[in-house]
């Protein structure tokens, strides 16, 4: 199957999240086993607030821009090319700190 670019759902977000999400599969195409695999785009100074995950797991692959990260209380750095893993039960938040878009595939993966 071939997903189009122009068929993919785009939401728009405000507030501290400014900016898009691409959903690349729809939930219901993972079959159960995953919650969101999506690309995402904040704009400078956006964020995805720190927040914990429970019966799954998450991870980022940074396709553009500067971004810090809030791993469980480590704060680093992330840039093009990085991958942020959070395990079932741990935390993460991660911060626009650049001057463009902060781009990364994110997927959610269901542990329960």
């Amino acid at each position: 199957m071939i997903i189009p670019a122009a068929q993919q759902r785009v939401e728009h977000r405000n507030g501290e999240r400014l900016g898009t999400s691409t959903k690349l599969l729809e939930e219901e195409q993972m079959h159960g086993e995953a919650k969101v695999f999506a690309r995402i785009a904040l704009r400078p100074g956006a964020c995805a607030p720190l927040h914990q995950h429970v019966g799954s797991f998450e991870a980022f692959y940074i396709l553009a821009g500067r971004g810090r990260v809030n791993d469980n209380g480590a704060i680093a750095e992330v840039g093009a090319g990085d991958v942020v893993f959070t395990d079932d039960g741990e935390y993460h938040g991660i911060e626009n700190i650049g001057d463009g878009d902060l781009e990364y595939i994110a997927l959610v993966i269901t542990t329960r």
